[in-house]
């Protein structure tokens, strides 16, 4: 997949993450986007072995729900550590 692809694919699936994330977060369009793309990148290693999925090949829902899954999981991460 192409740097551009990589960049739409992280706004939208940071964006939906953010969307399905309890709670108020302050991120940016460009924390979104890196949110994003990690998530996706999380999302796509974990899809392809554990779930024996293939590797996202552009932009499309299921990319784009992987990417939302795995930014949804980075931004709960810090409420797991964080103290009470």
């Amino acid at each position: 997949m192409g740097i551009l692809s990589w960049i739409i694919v992280g706004l939208l699936g940071g964006a939906l993450g953010k969307v399905l994330h309890p709670g108020d977060d302050t991120n940016g369009l460009f924390r979104t986007i890196i949110l994003g793309i990690l998530g996706g990148v999380l999302g796509n290693f974990v899809a392809q072995k554990f779930l024996g999925w293939g590797a996202m090949s552009g932009i499309d829902f299921r990319s784009i729900g992987i990417a939302a899954v795995g930014s949804l999981v980075l931004l709960l991460i810090p409420r797991l550590f964080k103290k009470k």
